[in-house]
């Protein structure tokens, strides 16, 4: 693969912006905002690298439920499952007191400045880089939702054990394209499922804790943990690029952050729209 392509793949992951969103949102209102979160995610994830996982996938189940507005954030109340609560997202899901704490550290700072929403995004960021050497902007600006419901997370977030026509409708729903859920899957090199309430497994055994593309490998042996990851062999187009994504691990990787950008721009919040949480748990 030459090096031209994977420079222009590069820029591709670092300059997708979305209408609203802008790189540097924070440069003049907080500009310590970003150096922030990556020094409360780079902390945690030292003490238990498996976090890191955890809040790459908070960044995707939170922006296919409502677009990218922290719903996943909020927490149920008397009245209302949150999607947290979610079977989709509990007891799957793991990093919230990473947010917690970027975001009290923040408030000190710059007071209802920095959204919850634009957190998250830095985090999954930030955790891109620490496992996986993968390096990419994050256009920001959005803003926070207001409401949360356990209901539509299990409508909107891909199940383990779609096929793969309900995969690519989910992701195409999203304004993703086929690439991008190939590309993305490959989140699932990292971290761990649960497999009752209790009990564990690693998603990809090798390198549990490094973002990289053995995942691919393993879908080509058939050995991939979930059904949806084994679906992505049943059709040629599919298959090309697991192949593709197993060869060349840092067009792979390019390819991610452009996605991952892709991810974050999906139904934004932005301008005068939704709120900036004092606290990402509860609205104001």
């Amino acid at each position: 693969m030459s090096s031209f392509l994977l420079s222009s793949l590069f820029l591709v992951a670092m300059m997708v912006v979305s209408s609203g969103l802008t790189v540097d949102f924070y440069k003049e209102t907080c500009p310590s905002a970003e150096d922030v979160i990556r020094e409360t995610v780079n902390k945690a994830l030292q003490k238990d690298a498996g976090l890191g996982a955890g809040l790459i996938r908070m960044h995707f189940h939170d922006c296919f439920v409502r677009g990218c507005d922290a719903s996943v954030l909020l927490d149920s109340t008397h009245a209302n499952t949150a999607e947290k609560d979610s079977p989709p997202n509990n007891p799957s899901l793991r990093g919230f007191e990473v947010i917690d704490e970027a975001k009290r550290m923040i408030e000190s700072k710059c007071p209802q400045t920095v959204s919850c929403a634009d957190i998250i995004a830095f985090a999954a960021r930030d955790s891109a880089l620490k496992l996986g050497n993968i390096s990419y902007s994050v256009p920001a600006g959005r803003r926070d939702g207001t409401v949360s419901s356990s209901a539509e997370a299990v409508v909107n977030i891909p199940s383990p054990s779609f096929n793969l026509t309900q995969l690519q409708d989910s992701f195409t729903s999203k304004g993703l394209s086929i690439d991008d859920m190939v590309t993305l899957s490959g989140a699932h090199s990292i971290g761990r499922a649960h497999t009752s309430n209790t009990s564990t497994v690693p998603m990809e055994p090798a390198t549990p804790n490094t973002l990289d593309n053995l995942y691919y490998k393993q879908v080509m042996d058939h050995k991939g943990l979930f059904g949806s990851d084994n679906e992505l062999l049943s059709s040629s187009v599919t298959a090309k690029l697991v192949r593709d994504n197993a060869k060349f691990g840092a067009v792979w990787a390019a390819k991610f952050g452009s996605a991952m950008v892709r991810t974050g721009n999906i139904g934004v919040l932005t301008g005068e729209e939704g709120e900036i949480r004092k606290n990402c748990r509860v609205v104001n």
